[in-house]
């Protein structure tokens, strides 16, 4: 994990690896290098307020049994090859002729602007064309959904389960911390389940659970048995699905919970999405992120975003502009990519030691090649001591972040029967 901030003179520093044998300048530069990281993530975790953005890159993490482990979570290009595999099944003629008709690009291989082209298309195709069209949107948008739903009840999910010991642990003195995400599976949902947190989404108690923003006001507390007095429960966030779950159902006018749905309420990857967002329940969502952001002492740790959704990636711009009392860590290991380290090294350079004149050798990570990241990264190269980068995937900073509260005695016992349960097995 490397880090980028105000203090950090411009460039990119690594912590010293465990067992460094480099000289002790170098040492002590690292060393610096892990204080700065341990500082700025317990900063966010201290502030009244804790917001979590998390995208794609929250999901990456889980692998499936095969040899060699492959990734569960489908990224943008392997839902590219998803779709065009079940749509042209092999006769690379007919997956020509549709991307000539919507008039997409050869070669550009985003499904979301695939998807954008055809919704377009919808508009000036007729007949025969239209139909073909209509169909092929059908199956990709059946294929996104398909491949979206990977958890298993079975599935383990120890980075989220650590992720959320570390943020949603906090006093009774400070808010509930929010976790907003763009992904549409349920790993937060099972990593909560199994750490015995309490989820607060938005949907009612009763069954079937319907949606309602006005359950995002509400809190669970400890009323005891011998007096009137009661007091907050540990162990609960808030979570904000900002693009829908494969969950989500639209019945008779009402947004409910059910799984194994057929019919999933999903903002799928296209560029009308940003208008989607402004409907119901999108907008309570985006209306959420929108006040918590203006919120004085908050914290805001964005992990595997890439800043690529407008609707999202403005509000965060405009509140880091006129929120003084925001902190924002940005996590992603795509913010600088590596540089060729064999000819650094041949040049007597340590491949640890890549800054930003090495960046110019090599391809530029988005830290520089998103507009969004550039202008935050300014901002941060002009002394703003509210930014942080950090070059790192979700495994890393769910490790990373400190753990400000102790275990609870309801934690201790489950670990134990977790241990019980897996010796018995």
């Amino acid at each position: 994990m490397k880090i980028r901030s105000a203090y950090t003179n411009k460039s990119w520093l690594m912590p010293s690896p465990i067992n460094s044998t480099h000289s002790d300048e170098k040492k002590s530069d690292r060393d610096a290098a892990k204080e700065q990281i341990h500082r700025s993530l317990a900063e966010i975790v201290r502030c009244q307020n804790l917001i979590v953005l998390s995208g794609l890159g929250t999901s990456l993490c889980l692998m499936d049994d095969s040899a060699p482990p492959k990734r569960k979570a489908p990224t943008m290009p392997d839902l590219w090859g998803r779709v065009k595999a079940a749509y042209a099944s092999g006769d690379e003629n007919q997956w020509k002729v549709l991307l000539e008709s919507v008039r997409h690009t050869s070669g550009n291989e985003n499904i979301e602007e695939l998807l954008s082209a055809c919704k377009i298309a919808e508009n000036f195709l007729r007949d025969e064309e239209l139909k073909r069209l209509q169909a092929f949107i059908q199956l990709a948008e059946t294929e996104i959904r398909t491949a979206v739903n990977f958890l298993k009840s079975a599935d383990s999910l120890p980075v989220h389960g650590a992720f959320l010991q570390r943020i949603a642990r906090r006093s009774s003195g400070k808010s509930r911390a929010k976790i907003f995400t763009t992904n549409y599976d349920l790993c937060f949902e099972h990593a909560a389940k199994a750490g015995r947190f309490v989820v607060i989404d938005g949907f009612s108690p009763t069954l079937p659970p319907t949606f309602d923003p006005v359950y995002f006001t509400y809190d669970i507390v400890r009323r005891g048995s011998d007096s009137d007095a009661s007091a907050f429960i540990p162990n609960v966030f808030h979570l904000y699905k900002l693009h829908g779950s494969i969950d989500w159902e639209r019945c008779a006018g009402d947004i409910e919970k059910k799984h194994d749905t057929d019919k999933p309420l999903l903002i799928y990857p296209r560029s009308s999405k940003y208008e989607q967002a402004f409907s119901q329940p999108y907008l309570e969502m985006i209306a959420a992120l929108q006040s918590a952001l203006r919120e004085p002492n908050t914290g805001l740790l964005i992990v595997g975003f890439g800043f690529n959704d407008n609707h999202i990636a403005e509000p965060i711009l405009s509140a880091i502009r006129s929120n003084l009392g925001l902190k924002v860590v940005i996590v992603d290991p795509a913010l600088v990519k590596s540089v060729d380290a064999h000819k650094h090294v041949a040049d007597g350079g340590d491949k640890n030691d890549l800054n930003e004149d090495d960046e110019l050798t090599g391809n530029l990570g988005t830290a520089r090649t998103n507009a969004y990241l550039c202008k935050i990264m300014s901002l941060m190269d002009q002394g703003d001591a509210r930014l942080t980068f950090l070059n790192g995937t979700f495994e890393d900073v769910a490790r990373e972040i400190p753990d400000m509260a102790a275990e609870t005695d309801l934690e201790k016992h489950m670990l134990r029967m977790r241990v019980i349960e897996g010796d018995s097995a």
